[in-house]
């Protein structure tokens, strides 16, 4: 299917809030961005965003030990059980209030789960299949306020819970009769952290003041003793309770209920019992430092602890020994993980949007990565479809690779936002426009900026264009309402174009013809004659002010967004309107929470920002101030598809229908800021701890800045508020059969093959439209019979194996094989494709970027074989000469010992 785009990736968003997790090999860890989850390989340096979505963001994330299931919490406490090997949901279930942690027990039968003041134990979900995957075991009671933190033991046999209140709980799994739960205080402050040693049922508290208590357990955990069961006594949960047709249902949870009393040593006889070996301190004398972090790693007893300021610390255990100091940034650090082995350390910093791996052994980065920390606004593919470019509000322009899902490079040197970027024809430059009054270019090759356009007058530039042979540079200004031009060889200012009387909005060059055409608030969109010494050469006026302007691929339409929605298409060579889209009815805008309209009023102020054609200008994609992205059939002006970007509740002008239960007498409860973060205002009153009144709540409205089509047309990105979105084709399961017949069969297909029929054979599995079989069949045929099956192939099927072939070679081994098939078909065909090529356009262009991609790696390969023949020829030819030189001075060596030299000869005269 033509429409059946699919989420793909998720760019320029690492991390965003809740728990980092490796994987149990070490490889790979799991990052929240949002409502989604994505996975970062850093043994093959790649990432990717897993297609499953909550409905808020993601704040908890509970992986199991073999690494084959997670549990999802998000903000209001909706859980998702999720397959990490079939990347799919499995389950979802509402723990009806806010979560703060989730643990698997190592032996994965058991798992935690925290909310407010309760402790919560579930029988992990197994291969056994069960109408409820959640099934409760036990209930913890004991902390009087929030919890904060699990840790579990080697066994399994115990866990520990940390709280708000400053205490910690240590559980048994099972009810002990030495051990049902142990309370463990000794700090002032929340706890961070809690973890047990190794084979040990020693603990280690973390506060957020930064200080660390040792606590020393008098029994092993082989010491634990199961409670003697009366004979023909029950379970201790109750009686089963009868289901429907006689079953037994599972038994009722048990309820343990922790009390804080002061008992002494003679009244606890037998009983397990902690004693505070150690406390200590992490802030220097006047430093107040809050610890918001920290993560330990049992094998090599490694305390990794994360501070508000951005300073992480290394401490070797039980001795407490300092091993480094370290800062990544002044962000606090929300979350930190250690991967199995203990030698990676992932650092999650919510406030810039970084992830980083630290390898502390030999202090260098295993990954760097830090999205845009403000709004991306603007977007570019390159030409081979390999690399994205973006620019933010913050100022920043990055490269992402879409192979690998990472950014690549990032440039700072613009000092405000920047509005526009785009790639030049070649792919290895780079320019951004910015409301700091310059347009930069920059080099991908030596990663500088090598070029700065600036006005006479400072502009803030809201737009900008290349023309099709990277020389030429224009950019749209926002106050001044002119579009200046530069030369790009020479970065000269060439022209200055006057004429708009409002901002320029959109800039756009003809891909055929000197031609640029610019839209702006005036109601008009100017075209201007870059051969005709760029004399304004139409004027055509629109309905409401532009908003954003495009080119069709082959430079025959021009696509106009204006502000009352619709999409104006016009023919330029006539400067006649050939079509309208009303998109307005399209846009379904969710209704914000300070609205005071219904969400159907607000759409009628809605419009496009943002539009583009597709690659072989039969589609046009747009979007705007809406959750939607919407394409449009050119020559029948429908609407075929709308795609839905985001289902995250967490951002604003999501739903429909405001809650009325958020409605009081006063107005909505959005109007009343509940102050700094989760802890509340703090209050300016004696004995109470200061904290920024500056702090407030926001909740980022759903919109869509940029959109791109990528010139191969097998996929889409869009710059929206929750970052980088791609949509793809490709990795979709589709049976789209084309021309079908009863006769048509995969075993029709494989008999034609057999008999040699091989032309026959081929159009048959491309009515099938099955690609496994597809390529079975192209493989099957003869390496010297392709030039004869090339000649006798219908024109149709032509053009369907290109495209099959771009998409083939990406991932095929045989080079050589389908080079041969490329070659045949544009060699024969050629005369009658180039009539088609607009239409072919998208296809030759994936077929060129696959071809590139081997050319890459294939020349590499053989530069460095050849290298190291010649350094190996080399080193043999020096070894034989040296050979030879030692053998020379041997023998001269032999000559002077059997006859005294003349020195000698002097020295025994004198000696006489």
């Amino acid at each position: 299917m033509k429409f059946a785009f699919r989420f793909s990736n998720l760019l320029g968003t690492v991390y965003r809030r809740g728990d980092l997790t490796f994987t149990p090999d070490g490889n790979s860890v799991l990052s929240p961005v949002g409502n989604r989850l994505s996975a970062f390989d850093l043994k093959n340096n790649k990432a990717e965003t897993l297609p499953f979505a909550l409905s808020r963001n993601i704040v908890c994330v509970g992986q199991s030990p073999n690494g084959h299931l997670a549990i999802l919490v998000d903000e209001d406490g909706v859980a998702l059980l999720v397959s990490l090997l079939r990347r799919a949901a499995l389950h979802h279930f509402n723990f009806h209030s806010p979560v703060h942690s989730v643990a698997f027990s190592p032996d994965g039968r058991k798992f935690v789960v925290t909310k407010e003041n309760v402790v919560l134990m579930y029988h992990a979900p197994g291969q056994d299949r069960h109408f409820n995957p959640f099934s409760l075991d036990k209930t913890y009671y004991g902390p009087y306020d929030e919890t904060t933190c699990i840790a579990w033991t080697d066994d399994s046999k115990c866990f520990a819970v940390g709280s708000k209140d400053s205490s910690t709980w240590v559980f048994g799994a099972e009810r002990w009769t030495n051990l049902i739960y142990y309370s463990l205080g000794g700090h002032k402050d929340a706890i961070v952290g809690c973890f047990f040693e190794a084979g040990s049922l020693d603990v280690y508290t973390l506060s957020r003041d930064a200080t660390l208590c040792v606590w020393e357990c008098d029994t092993d955990p082989e010491g634990l003793l199961l409670p003697v069961v009366p004979v023909g006594g029950g379970r201790r949960q109750g009686p089963a309770v009868a289901g429907v047709g006689g079953a037994e249902l599972q038994p009722k949870p048990d309820v343990v209920r922790g009390k804080v009393e002061p008992q002494n040593q003679n009244q606890r006889g037998g009983k397990v019992k902690y004693t505070r070996t150690g406390r200590h301190f992490f802030n220097k004398e006047g430093d107040f430092n809050e610890l918001t972090a920290a993560a330990y790693h049992r094998g090599n007893h490694l305390l990794v602890t994360g501070f508000a300021n951005g300073n992480f610390h290394l401490h070797d255990m039980p001795d407490v020994n300092l091993i480094h100091s370290l800062s990544i940034s002044d962000q606090s650090i929300e979350s930190i993980s250690i991967n199995s082995s203990g030698d990676w350390i992932a650092f999650g910093c919510a406030g810039l949007g970084q992830l980083l791996v630290w390898e502390w052994q030999s202090e260098s980065y295993v990954m760097k990565q830090q999205g845009h920390f403000d709004n991306m606004v603007a977007l570019s593919y390159s030409p081979d479809a390999q690399y994205i470019v973006t620019g933010g509000d913050d100022g920043k322009v990055k490269v992402w690779n879409t192979r690998s899902g990472l950014c690549t490079v990032t440039f700072t040197d613009h000092s405000s936002g920047v509005t526009a970027v785009t790639f030049n024809a070649t792919g290895y430059v780079v320019v951004s426009a910015s409301l700091d009054g310059t347009v930069r270019a920059f080099d991908l090759h030596r990663y500088r900026n090598f070029r700065t356009f600036t006005s006479p007058r400072l502009a803030q530039f809201s737009c900008l264009a290349l023309d099709p042979s990277g020389e030429i540079v224009c950019a749209g200004s926002r106050d001044s309402f002119q579009v200046f031009v530069w030369s790009m060889q020479s970065g000269r200012l060439l022209d200055v174009l006057d004429g708009h009387e409002g901002p320029v909005s959109g800039l756009s060059f003809s891909p055929t013809q000197g031609l640029l055409a610019s839209a702006s608030w005036d109601k008009t969109v100017k075209l201007w004659d870059m051969q005709d010494s760029w004399k304004t050469k139409e004027t055509l006026r629109l309905s409401a002010d532009g908003l954003a302007v495009s080119f069709r691929p082959d430079g025959g339409e021009l696509a106009v967004a204006t502000l009352d929605g619709h999409i104006t298409l016009w023919d330029h060579a006539r400067a006649a309107q050939t079509g309208s889209i009303e998109g307005q009815h399209d846009l379904h805008g969710g209704r914000r929470e300070l609205d005071k309209v219904t969400a159907r009023h607000s759409a009628k102020s809605r419009a496009y920002s943002t539009l583009c054609y597709s690659a072989d200008g039969g589609w046009v994609l747009a979007g705007g101030q809406s959750r939607y992205v919407c394409i449009y059939n050119v020559k029948e002006q429908i609407l075929v598809k709308s795609f839905e970007i985001s289902c995250n509740l967490s951002l604003d002008a999501m739903e429909e229908f405001l809650d009325r239960r958020k409605m009081t007498e006063f107005g909505s409860v959005a109007l009343i800021d509940e102050g700094a973060g989760e802890e509340g205002v703090a209050l300016p009153l004696p004995g109470v701890k200061k904290g920024d009144m500056s702090l407030r709540h926001f909740k980022p409205e759903i919109r869509v800045t940029c959109l791109r089509f990528s010139p191969t047309g097998r996929s889409w990105a869009a710059t929206t508020t929750e970052g980088l979105l791609v949509f793809s084709l490709d990795g979709a399961v589709v049976f789209d059969p084309y021309d079908l017949g009863e006769e048509v069969t995969p075993v029709s297909v494989r008999q034609a093959l057999r008999r040699g029929e091989f032309t026959v054979a081929i159009v048959m599995a491309f009515r099938l439209n099955e690609d496994k079989l597809t390529l079975e069949v192209l493989e099957g045929v003869p390496h010297t019979d392709i030039g004869v099956v090339c000649s006798t192939l219908p024109p149709l099927y032509v053009e369907k194996l290109l495209g099959f072939m771009a998409v083939t070679l990406e991932t095929s081994r045989h080079l050589e094989f389908f080079l041969s098939w490329a070659e045949q078909l544009l060699s024969l065909h050629g005369h009658k494709l180039k009539a088609r090529s607009v239409e072919l356009l998208p296809a030759i262009q994936s077929l060129q970027r696959s071809i590139q991609r081997h050319y890459d790696t294939v020349s590499k390969l053989c530069e460095w074989n050849r290298y190291n023949m010649r350094y190996t020829l080399a080193l043999a030819q020096q070894r034989g000469l040296k050979r030879q030189a030692e053998t020379e001075t041997e023998t001269g060596s032999d000559g002077d010992s059997d006859a005294p030299s003349a020195s000698d000869d002097q020295l025994m005269e004198g000696s006489d």
